[in-house]
């Protein structure tokens, strides 16, 4: 149904809470800094505070499933805490991810690896506990590869070796100092399903032990025929280097810790480290530093942050730094939204090594979301590319194929192109929670154009996406998208620099239960933020204002209910 009409716009226990048992050295939960503000941005006065918090324990009460907010194309558990995603891998054309997981709680704690299987990278079915924590050792965050030549030699003829890499948090241990960190492995004889420790853990430690050594991410690095492996010295905000031929055996490369940049209370996780080939060409390769801070993002709170540079198998360079000082705004970041966190490259496929997926959610807030039973979901998967724009390196991101073949299947419906005038309201109906949006837009003046998402019928609620052509401005808006009460911390607005080319301004929205994902001019800016709205509002409804916006192209798909 479409119609075009004047609109109102939106205004600008079932089980135990678990006890947080590791130290305030080893938690990943901070206390609260004053907020940042957008350098870009200070005319929005109704930017959130973007502070961080400390720990809080959910209310000890009967909670009412919130079945409406799960969401259905990304992977969320059925019940209890999940965050950083480790692992995924594809296996006989089947996907594997694994996860930090609480088996016994809506909170951080208890800390083991998760998993789930899917054909699709969109469907997902939970197994059991890969890697479960044992008495005075939990487990931390990973990666996981497969040793098809069997380098470490702990696999079989015919049968390669999948092995994980992880790190191992210490507590009784007579060989290491209570919340020791150090870098372990773990053997999957059964395809994936479960993990048994190597004898020989930890594979990795620092002299002296550490207490913030943590997240190996490992990469097959084909000039050298070795393994490099990152970490991070989390507090120190520095990212390790390391080499193996054997997975086991493991020696030191350089480290990566740009000059003046370190932030009190800031926190490095979860690197990252990836190829990329310059605009398609495989002789002018660039490499990706990736690496997870918290707090001190663009969004407040956690966030992902990248480095554009090169890597000779030794170190990594990034090409440039902003000057000492800079605020968020001078840095490259994954996501400019505040939902994106622990983004790690999906393993053993010919783009894997080039597609990411993240725990979608904060650590400014994640105990307070108000889901149950269930606490944490992932990103949609995405793959990256690197383009030159105006004569530099540009990192883009675009969901995998397997969501562009879906939203296909669901005979998305096209509209023909037209001239919004200002103060005019085009609404679509929508009857479906799981949306797909893609559109093109332009404006001959300094127009404003206004998505409203998950829009209510009587107009109060929605999620607004809003971009200012005069000054180049995207806003993703939640301060009215649903449920907000849950934190102070649940910042309502996002704010992204991006200007149109050649005066066109393209945006592809993912629209699932409780999310929205934005992808602006082909993946330059992705902007991740949680929603929890009512079931009941599903509408679309575009506007504008200050000058006429022209809609190029407007296509939708309702997926999923």
């Amino acid at each position: 149904m479409l119609k075009v009409t004047m609109q109102p716009r939106v205004n600008g226990f079932l089980l135990l809470l678990d006890t947080i048992r590791a130290s305030a050295k080893t938690r990943r939960f901070r206390r609260r800094v004053p907020p940042l503000l957008l350098a870009c941005a200070p005319f929005f006065s109704s930017l959130g505070s973007g502070s961080f918090s400390g720990a809080h324990a959910a209310p000890a009460a009967a909670q009412t499933e919130t079945a409406q907010w799960r969401p259905a194309l990304r992977y969320s558990p059925a019940a209890h805490w999940m965050n950083d995603p480790n692992g995924p891998i594809l296996l006989n054309g089947l996907w594997h991810l694994y996860y930090q997981y609480n088996p016994a709680g809506m909170v951080w704690g208890h800390t083991s690896w998760g998993h789930a299987t899917s054909r699709d990278l969109l469907h997902w079915q939970e197994q059991k506990v890969a890697l479960p924590a044992s008495p005075g050792r939990d487990i931390f965050s990973g990666s996981v590869v497969l040793d098809e030549r069997n380098r470490s030699g702990l696999g079989t003829p015919g049968k390669p070796a999948l092995l994980a890499l992880y790190t191992t948090v210490f507590n009784r241990d007579p060989n290491h100092p209570d919340g020791t960190q150090a870098q372990s492995l773990a053997i999957s004889r059964d395809q994936g399903g479960h993990f048994e420790p190597h004898d020989r853990n930890p594979v990795l430690t620092l002299n002296p032990d550490s207490k913030q050594f943590r997240d190996p991410s490992v990469i097959w690095y084909a000039p050298g025929q070795y393994w490099v492996m990152t970490t991070v010295v989390a507090d120190a905000q520095v990212v390790k280097l390391y080499r193996s031929k054997d997975l086991i055996h493991w020696d030191f490369l350089s480290d990566f810790q740009p000059n003046g940049y370190r932030k009190p209370g800031m926190l490095w996780e979860m690197p990252v480290l990836i190829p990329l080939p310059l605009d398609g060409r495989t002789r002018d390769m660039r490499w990706i530093m990736i690496v997870s801070v918290n707090p001190w993002s663009i969004a407040g709170g956690s966030g992902v942050q990248y480095f554009i540079g090169h890597f000779d198998g030794t170190h990594f360079t990034a090409d440039d730094l902003p000057p000492r000082g800079a605020d968020p705004s001078a840095y490259h970041w994954l996501d400019h939204g505040a939902d994106n966190y622990a983004a790690i490259r999906l393993a053993n496929t010919k783009d894997g090594a080039r597609c990411l997926v993240s725990w979608m959610n904060n650590w400014a807030y994640a105990d307070r979301l108000p889901s149950f039973p269930w606490r944490g979901q992932m990103s949609l998967p995405v793959c990256l590319s690197l383009e030159t724009r105006a004569g530099q390196p540009v990192l883009l991101q675009a969901p995998v194929p397997d969501y562009a073949r879906l939203v296909q299947s669901h005979a998305p419906r096209a509209f023909p192109s037209r001239v919004i005038a200002p103060g005019e309201t085009m609404q679509i109906g929508m009857k479906q929670r799981v949306q797909d949006i893609s559109l093109m837009l332009r404006s001959e003046k300094e127009g404003v154009a206004e998505l409203i998402l998950r829009r209510s019928d009587d107009g109060h609620e929605g999620t607004t996406l809003r971009y200012d052509f005069g000054n180049q401005l995207l806003t993703l808006d939640r301060s009215h998208s649903g449920r907000t009460d849950f934190s102070p911390d649940f910042s309502p607005v996002h704010i992204a620099h991006i200007a149109p080319q050649r005066g066109v301004l393209t945006l592809h929205v993912a629209i699932d239960r409780s999310s929205v994902e934005v992808f602006a001019n082909g993946g330059e800016v992705r902007m991740t933020d949680l929603v929890f709205p009512d079931s009941h509002s599903t509408g679309l409804s575009l506007s504008a204002d200050r000058a006429a916006i022209t809609i190029d192209r407007l296509r939708v798909a309702e997926l999923a209910p």
